[in-house]
């Protein structure tokens, strides 16, 4: 008796089929008996064919070609267009001259002409590439082009002739003298062509190198402002916390909790700039949670923010230092509770913040001199959005400080990580 057992395996990773197995089970039986005196042998066989087959390297592949078969049929037409321009000339040139006219000898020979500087331009390119006509190097590479015009004038000549003899069966052939200079001089069209590239592509380049410049000093530039709130928030927080450690080793040991949490949570965020308006609003609470702490009943907070708000992009740390600098010259400076009041709304294209204390204010011939969480908010809202942002620091007609913060209205992408994990599930 025989019998098999027969088993496929299918291993999907992503959207590739990586691996598939085939293994196969004999089981072989004698004659001897059935069952209890049956000698069995199990024979197993296995085999694995691996192959990768993957949809996202089928595409680039096929854009690839995409690209390549484009980029030859634009070539191809170039050299038509230059053949049909020059036939229509000598077409014209024959017709009005009293000669004879023979359109089809015309196309096949302008043709044929521009054809053959299609295939003689990639070696014309490369010598354009190889000798640039550069200031260092200008007396070599003009005498290279000058040995390999005449050569290439001269092939262009020969090949000419080839094709009038052999393809079209004229007798004769053209004078050297006739298309020497045409060939030369359109030899040093393509290679002034090329050189007008290479140029475009260093300015391009250039361009590209400054641009990443800038932006890397933007980003350091920002960065350093954004290290300066640090030390000047951690500061004021551990004063208040020695402040408190003998009145209230309770308060001041729940704060130095609070403080560690929203320390923790600044070091996540090291060297971004901008995070959704929930983010920033979580660490603002925690920031609120050390301040109520230390204030207790004296301050009120109230938080207004349009739901719509909330994925909205916002730099890292813009409210912060503004509720830190209402919470201290709006309510510190003061016996009597305070209220500071946070909103965020859109208005059309823009977002607009606002936080307002109900102190004091601040008197008009100190509104521009600041502290450092004002002057380094108006400088980040400065460096990333230009002249596309407002800030206005106002005494509000109701008494105490507003200040207003508007920058266009992005909602921000989701975080590359979440989605990277989402599309591992499977």
């Amino acid at each position: 008796m025989s019998g098999s057992f027969r088993k496929h395996l299918f291993v999907r990773r992503g959207n590739s089929l990586t691996l598939i197995v085939h293994f196969q089970l004999f089981a072989v039986a004698d004659d001897d008996g059935f069952l209890g005196n049956t000698k069995s042998r199990w024979v197993t066989t296995a085999s694995v064919v691996q192959f990768s087959h993957s949809a996202q390297n089928l595409r680039e592949l096929g854009f690839m070609l995409r690209r390549l078969w484009l980029r030859w049929t634009l070539v191809f037409a170039g050299w038509t267009c230059a053949g049909l321009f020059f036939a229509s000339q000598t077409y014209l040139a024959y017709k009005y001259s009293g000669g004879q006219t023979h359109l089809g000898i015309i196309l096949k020979l302008n043709l044929a002409d521009w054809y053959l500087w299609g295939l003689l331009a990639p070696g014309i390119i490369w010598l354009g590439r190889r000798f640039p006509l550069e200031r260092e190097h200008w007396a070599r590479s003009t005498v290279m082009h000058l040995i390999a015009g005449v050569g290439i004038a001269l092939l262009k000549w020969r090949l000419v002739n080839l094709f009038r003899h052999y393809v079209l069966g004229l007798p004769s052939g053209v004078s050297l003298a006739y298309v020497f200079h045409g060939n030369l001089l359109t030899y040093s069209i393509l290679v002034a062509a090329t050189q007008g590239y290479l140029y475009y592509q260093r300015y391009r380049q250039g361009e590209l190198r400054s641009a990443q410049l800038s932006a890397q000093l933007a980003q350091a530039q920002l960065q350093a402002l954004r290290m300066q709130l640090h030390p000047h928030f951690l500061f004021n927080t551990l004063n208040s916390i020695a402040t408190l450690i003998h009145k209230d080793p309770d308060a001041a040991d729940q704060m130095t909790a609070r403080l560690s949490d929203l320390l923790r949570l600044t070091l996540e965020n090291i060297g971004v700039q901008e995070v959704p308006l929930a983010q920033e609003l979580e660490f603002l609470e925690r920031y609120l949670d050390i301040e109520r702490t230390r204030f207790s009943d004296r301050l009120v907070v109230r938080i207004d923010v349009a739901p719509e708000t909330l994925d909205a992009s916002t730099p890292y740390l813009i409210l912060q230092p503004l509720v830190e600098n209402a919470i201290r010259h709006g309510i510190a400076a003061r016996s009597l509770p305070g209220c500071v009041t946070v909103r965020a709304a859109r208005d059309g294209e823009m977002l607009v913040l606002e936080v307002k204390d109900d102190g004091p204010g601040i008197p008009a011939a100190s509104a521009s001199n600041n502290g450092i969480g004002i002057s380094s908010t108006r400088a980040r809202l400065e460096k990333l959005y230009g002249d596309g942002h407002v800030f206005e620091l106002n005494n509000a007609a109701e008494g105490g400080l507003a200040v207003k913060l508007a920058f266009p209205f992005r909602l921000m992408p989701p975080p590359a990580n979440a989605s990277n994990k989402e599309g591992g599930r499977g």
